[in-house]
């Protein structure tokens, strides 16, 4: 190590560990000096570090603290890795939270948000965070959202944005209408809010949509992306992306619907075209448009009772397991496309317009819910797949009658001629290809996921930048007239229709195509559009031309480090690919995903549950602060599991790493007596060496534990030997320096104000990460764990690095051994270098 520059810090009295006044005095020094100010030309490695931005709710809860520090950790470890981090903060200022909470205070959003930011900043810095705070955004800010409108501009102008009248999931209580992803479903399966809780209903409006639907196989490809597992099951499960036929049900007279377009046939979807001779019935959803085309006058009344009936149940209730399975006869009939015989055609809630093709095809036998929707209507149903151990013949013109149940497991094919005798996959091919060849369908493949609905009847949002003409119809607001900004004087209390159609100086405007008479749009955009590219602007945040340059752009995207909740798999992480394909196809930008590798931080609970004020187990981090400072709250969120789990928050830990820290502290900045000591010196450098190998490992992978573990066990053995007499004066200055070094991304004021009173350059934050020897670093010894058919008979200590041979000798010479192996024949040895020996005898 190079030696100090400047003398240490005089010790005394003054020198107790006092965390308020150094982390305070630290703060403004950074702050003053722009130390984490990120520069776009910086020679060093370029490493994009982004953790998702917070809703501005005002108050830096725990959880905030969870996904903050130790990321911010991670960031400061990158630094002194050599380099040039990107870590910018920013805030995801619209939506129905900032929007309520300035509802329920009487505060308009705007002033609210601002005094809500001005907060969480403050919070931010006191947590000693070393964002880039010269690239700050807030979503809500006239200068974002007008890139924002720009966006969905292009995306409409490339035929990705369109708008329809379509049934929307309505909460009462935000009024305002969710996108699937946002309506949950409770113990009893019925379909709420996920921020309110209200049941949700169902409405007909006039809503945009984007086609996130164009981009559903890519979606599905994750090969390019370091990402959780589990993020990409569920983002998988949630496109639903399915394989097997459509089938046409030819109707028995051509209807026209009053709209210029003709039914002739009902097309369904099904993974299973092996089943298509046990169809008995059909099922439309209510609201498909062919109900009310070919409900017969006698069956008029009972459908559109049961239409509207239908209609006040969500998407979620109506998918529920638990759920009858209701439904009513139209009257109408369609012909089999194989026996021509006439196929009832019913309408039933369970069936979704948003599913499929809104239609589907009723096989009682083969089917859990068609059995269950045939038995409560008497609906009859042949068996037309044969389990492996049922005799074929047997089976000839059975119908579910005789059946408990559905048989829904693979068999061969029956009752289905000249298909008979196929197995089931065989089955499907060779049925598509027949319907295919007959012009009845053929292979398809299908989706769950549908297009991502943006509409919301809120106030506090990014305007829908569209004009309605009379003459022109629906008119994109040029470019240069953005942004559409958000009246200050609207009120925008919720009343189930956007406030901004009670603002006529908002609402009625000019025509930009003919100048005449026309009205903006009043629905504002979900605020999931917001964040869907905030990461590209974090790039380039204050251009004024566009909303990033081409060449920022590709000076730091992809995000190399992405880190949030696993809450978000299904929204804004679906959203953000989305968007960035679709601005790569749009030659805006050239990469395919938005994050490269991506982390998702666990939970902070208390007492074993979750934290809410009604259990009183809510933790203050604020509290904390002020009691044991930053540094301390910061080491003992780390140091509480893997981060990726969460933990469990006991107020007598974070106590134990105050008193670590001030442990530390008496270490590096107490008097010491050295002395020349070789043996003391390789003892105190092998400390040294293996505790910075170890924290170098662990930081790299996010392992805060162990590696504030591995640094407490150097304090104790340095302890050891400062307490042991005199000690290396080069090795334990070397020692403390690369202590103090490895602690300060995890505690970054102490390990300042630390590095100061060593005589160390400033700042410690832009020095070089300590190296490690690996000869020196190597352990004297390790314990070789001996088993004799799977069971311990030994453990032995042996030089690291010792072969096979080697140490199945030691193990043959040990006595606890070898009267367990002693007459018999050794069949097998397991060696695990370092660690195992297992004998297999016999």
């Amino acid at each position: 190590m190079t030696q100090p520059t400047t003398p240490p810090a005089e010790r005394g009295a003054a020198d107790r560990y006092n965390p308020g006044a150094i982390e305070t005095k630290w703060q403004q020094r950074w702050e003053a000096d722009n130390l984490y100010r990120t520069a776009d030309d910086d020679p060093h490695e370029r490493f994009y570090f982004l953790t998702m931005f917070p809703y501005p709710s005002g108050d830096l809860h725990i959880g905030h603290w969870y996904n903050y520090a130790p990321a911010d950790a991670a960031a400061r470890f990158r630094r002194m890795n050599g380099q040039n981090v990107l870590f910018p903060m920013g805030f995801d200022a619209f939506g129905l939270p900032a929007e309520n909470a300035a509802i329920r205070e009487g505060i308009h959003p705007t002033i609210r948000t601002a005094e809500n930011i001005d907060r969480m900043r403050t919070q931010m810095r006191a947590m000693g965070a070393s964002f880039d705070w010269s690239r700050e955004l807030d979503s809500s800010d006239p200068a974002y959202y007008r890139w924002t409108q720009w966006f969905f501009l292009q995306l409409f102008k490339n035929g990705l944005a369109y708008r329809k009248r379509a049934p929307a999931n309505w909460c009462p209580g935000c009024a305002t209408v969710l996108a699937n992803e946002q309506v949950i479903r409770d113990d009893d399966g019925l379909g709420r809010c996920e921020r309110s809780g209200d049941l949700v209903e169902a409405r007909d409006l006039e809503q945009w949509f984007f086609r996130i639907t164009n981009y559903s196989d890519e979606l599905l490809d994750f090969s390019t992306i370091d990402w959780p597992d589990r993020i990409r099951t569920m983002q998988t499960n949630w496109i639903g992306r399915s394989e097997g036929a459509e089938i046409r049900f030819q109707l028995e007279a051509e209807l026209t619907d009053g709209a210029d377009e003709r039914w002739d046939a009902i097309t369904v979807f099904t993974t299973r075209p092996d089943t298509v001779f046990g169809v008995s019935y059909i099922v439309l959803a209510p609201e498909h448009p062919l109900v009310d085309v070919l409900t017969t006058a006698e069956r008029r009344a009972a459908v559109d009772t049961y239409v509207q009936q239908s209609r006040l149940a969500t998407e979620i209730e109506r998918q529920s397991t638990e759920r009858p399975k209701t439904g009513v006869f139209t009257g109408a009939y369609a012909q089999h496309p194989f026996t021509g015989q006439r196929v009832p055609i019913w309408t039933a809630d369970y069936v979704l317009l948003t599913y499929g093709t809104g239609a589907v095809m009723g096989v009682p036998a083969h089917d859990t819910r068609d059995f269950e929707f045939a038995r409560i209507h008497e609906l009859p149903g042949l068996v037309v797949i044969a389990a492996p151990d049922q005799d074929a013949a047997s089976l000839a013109g059975a119908l579910t009658s005789s059946m408990e149940q559905a048989y829904v497991e693979p068999g061969l094919m029956v009752n289905s001629a000249p298909f008979d005798g196929l197995s089931g996959e065989d089955g499907k091919v060779a049925m598509a290809e027949a319907l295919q060849k007959a012009d009845r369908g053929g292979t398809s493949v299908s989706y769950r996921m549908r297009d991502w609905l943006i509409s919301r009847q809120r106030y506090w949002g990014a305007p829908i930048p569209i004009v309605y003409c009379d003459e022109c119809g629906i008119v994109p607001v040029p470019e240069d007239q953005l942004p559409v900004e958000l009246p200050p004087d609207a009120e925008f209390l919720p009343t189930g229709e956007s406030p901004l159609k009670r603002h006529d100086a908002f609402r009625q405007t000019v025509c930009p195509q003919c100048e005449g008479a026309a009205e903006r749009e009043t629905d504002t955009m979900d605020t999931f559009m917001c964040s869907s590219w905030y990461m590209f602007r974090f790039a380039d945040p204050h251009n004024s031309d566009e909303p990033f340059s081409r060449e920022a752009a590709q000076r730091w995207l992809p995000v190399d480090q992405y880190v949030g909740g696993a809450e978000h798999a299904v929204m804004h992480l679906l959203y953000a690919r989305f968007f960035t394909k679709a601005l790569r196809d749009m030659g805006i930008v050239e990469i395919d995903e938005p994050f490269s590798r991506l982390y998702n931080q666990g939970i902070i609970v208390k007492d074993g549950a979750k934290m809410s004020k009604s259990r009183g187990n809510v933790v203050n981090p604020d509290e904390w602060v002020d009691k044991l400072g930053a540094d301390a709250v910061r080491l003992y969120l780390m140091f509480l599991g893997p981060w990726d789990r969460g933990g469990d928050w006991d107020d007598s830990g974070i106590l134990g790493h105050s008193r670590w820290l001030n442990r530390a502290w008496q270490l590096v900045t107490g008097e010491q007596a050295t002395t020349s000591d070789r043996a003391g010196a390789e003892r105190i450098q092998r400390i040294t060496h293996q505790m910075i190998r170890k924290v170098t490992a662990d930081l790299e992978s996010f392992r805060f534990n162990t590696a504030l573990a591995a640094m407490m066990e150097c304090t104790n053995a340095l302890g050891k030997e400062r307490d042991g007499g005199p000690v290396d004066g080069e090795a334990w200055h070397e020692a403390i320096e690369s202590l103090v070094l490895c602690l300060a991304p995890l505690a970054p004021h102490i390990g300042e104000e630390l590095w100061q009173r060593l005589g160390r350059p400033y700042s410690v934050h832009q020095q070089t990460w300590p190296e490690w020897d690996p000869e020196i670093a190597r352990d004297q010894s390790v314990t070789l764990v001996v088993q004799v058919n799977g069971k311990l008979r030994d453990r032995i200590e042996i030089e690291p690095g010792l072969d096979e041979a080697a140490a199945l000798a030691l193990a043959e010479a040990s006595d606890n051994v070898r009267s367990h192996i002693e007459g018999k024949t050794t069949r097998k040895v397991i060696f695990v270098p370092d660690k195992l020996l297992n004998l297999v005898v016999g």
